[in-house]
């Protein structure tokens, strides 16, 4: 994959309220169980969500080489463009 921008990066949590509830999740490091019990979402989503995003260097796996069991945090970029979609949603609601 080419390296996307940053702005790309925006639209790509703006356009999926899925991706943008999972980034919001992973301050705490979390499985994808446990990410779709706590917020309602079905684990396929969650784990195409977790796929977009680590592709996209927003969130990183703790324990990749696990079959089962892997744990998902938020990276500092993907703390970056959450901050931005957040400003962005706040100066949309003025």
């Amino acid at each position: 994959m080419q390296n996307a921008t940053k702005w790309e990066n925006i639209g790509l949590i703006t356009s999926s309220e899925y991706r943008k509830k999972v980034l919001m999740q992973l301050e705490i490091p979390k499985t994808p169980s446990l990410l779709s019990k706590i917020l309602d979402i079905n684990k396929a989503h969650i784990s195409k969500a977790l796929k977009e995003l680590v592709e996209r260097k927003m969130v990183e796996c703790l324990n990749p080489k696990s079959n089962k069991g892997k744990f998902f945090k938020i990276s500092n970029y993907g703390k970056e463009i959450l901050k931005e979609v957040l400003k962005l949603q706040i100066k949309k609601l003025i």
